[in-house]
């Protein structure tokens, strides 16, 4: 899949939740390969912000990223409408010190999207691929899991002991339906906190019509009138427990709709879409963080991750196959299958054996695959890629023009499994291939090489 980033600007305005300024955000299209930013416009020269886990300064009530003195804060409602749509680049402009809270959801960031469309990219989505089970759990018990899974699921558990929000559950098993069963889930907060959160200069925005507002223990009514005051309501008589607002709850277990939608804006911190499947309890934008900030450091410390082998499944192509695209024969037909192909990209498994023949010759007493028939396997790979698509592969060859920047980082000895990952780092132009190889055994990179090859029709 390619990148996808916004059509055409679009802008959404209101007030702070926590500033109570009225706020514009502009969203604009941004180039392959750049990322969601923020730039503050409301004083010359502020800096842009990477959308990134490191750059999280502040978790209190919300995710806030920064820069220096700079902050953006309130973005995690925008974060999860842009990741669950697929959008990798995307300039986000605000004209204060928060995105708006809107109706504390994340329904019109989904709509202004549909609205305006998104546009693919000249570039390939980068997929951060989820290969072995990995958990956080901090001190309070609160527990983020992230499983391998073909996509990208959540699922949450909710506990806050009360009489009015019980233990909840919420899960979302595709993104397609992140606006029908999501987006719309609003924020909310217990009026036993309302008080102490105003002193702490926070949610001086908050209102009925943005916040879901949960009266699950007796205040007097003094004190309710004070927080009325506080942010600007007309006093209430409230004489039961239950909810305040005057719209009903949109799903039973709306406050976990919300959280995981939260938790997909806090994971689209990590830079890169997901294939895994989350499973969170008790989850908030302190322990979500602290979970992104663990996968961000796996994501930037991959520079290329291997292929998913599964050596159970049937190959796309199969040594006969191969055979009737390349002319190579024993012993320099250096690949035994194909797992994937498409119209940018194929790989191919060579399954390193101490019977080759060039074991024989090549630090006999202590084997090791000659790096230079690593380029060859990468090379025959990309063979494949290339010929796979033409009418009659078969009346066609491949040979090298080029061979640039190779690398040979680690040993490849009788044992190991090759697999080769070739991509097309342009367009086939005038019958030349210009290629990207990667060599793996299990996670690590122990070659690298790009090659430009021209396709030439048999005589």
């Amino acid at each position: 899949m390619n990148q996808l980033t916004i059509k055409e600007p679009f802008k959404v305005e209101g007030k702070g939740l926590h500033s109570g300024q009225l706020l514009t955000a502009v969203f604009n299209p941004a180039p392959a390969n750049s990322g969601i930013k923020f730039k503050r416009t409301d004083v010359e020269g502020q800096p842009v912000i990477d959308a990134l886990a490191e750059n999280v300064v502040d978790t209190t009530r919300g995710t806030v990223i920064g820069k220096g003195d700079v902050r953006v804060s309130t973005i995690e409602h925008a974060m999860a409408a842009i990741y669950s749509y697929g959008i990798d680049n995307c300039l986000i402009e605000v004209d204060g010190p928060e995105l708006p809270i809107l109706d504390g959801s994340a329904l019109q960031y989904a709509e202004k999207i549909e609205q305006v469309g998104l546009e693919e990219l000249p570039a390939d989505k980068d997929y951060y691929i989820i290969k072995e089970k990995t958990k956080y759990k901090d001190e309070n018990g609160a527990t983020i899991t992230i499983y391998p899974d073909e996509g990208f699921s959540v699922e949450v558990m909710v506990e806050y002991n009360s009489p009015v929000l019980p233990n909840q559950f919420a899960i979302l098993d595709d993104l397609n339906l992140f606006k029908p069963e999501v987006a719309s889930a609003r924020t909310f907060v217990f009026v036993r906190e309302i008080e102490q959160l105003l002193n702490y200069g926070l949610i001086r925005g908050g209102d009925l019509q943005n916040s879901i507002v949960i009266y699950d223990q007796p205040v007097d009514q003094e004190q309710i009138n004070q927080i009325c005051d506080a942010v600007k309501v007309e006093h209430m008589k409230v004489d039961k427990l239950g909810y305040l607002n005057p719209k009903p709850l949109k799903w039973d277990n709306e406050p976990a709709r919300h959280k995981l939608m939260d938790l997909i804006g806090d994971l689209a911190l990590i830079g890169r879409p997901i294939k895994g499947r989350v499973v969170a309890i008790r989850p908030g934008h302190t322990v979500n963080n602290k979970f992104a900030r663990m996968l961000r450091k796996e994501v930037k410390h991959t520079e290329m991750q291997s292929p998913v082998y599964n050596p159970n499944l049937n190959p796309i192509i199969d040594v006969n196959g191969i055979k009737k695209m390349l002319p190579h024969r024993y012993p320099f037909l250096l690949i035994d299958k194909v797992i994937e192909i498409d119209r940018k990209h194929c790989v191919a498994v060579k399954n390193v054996t101490v019977n080759e023949p060039f074991f024989q010759g090549h630090f006999p007493e202590e084997p090791v695959m000659p790096g230079v028939l690593q380029v060859e396997a990468m090379a025959q790979a990309a063979g494949v890629l290339v010929l796979n698509f033409l009418e009659d592969p078969e009346k066609y060859s491949t040979y090298f023009l080029k061979i640039d920047n190779v690398k040979f980082r680690q040993k490849v000895v009788p044992g190991n499994t090759l697999l080769l990952n070739v991509s097309l780092m342009t367009e086939i132009r005038r019958g030349c291939a210009v290629v990207k190889g990667y060599a793996f055994v299990g996670e690590k990179i122990v070659c690298e090489a790009e090659f430009m090859a021209q396709i030439i029709k048999n005589k």
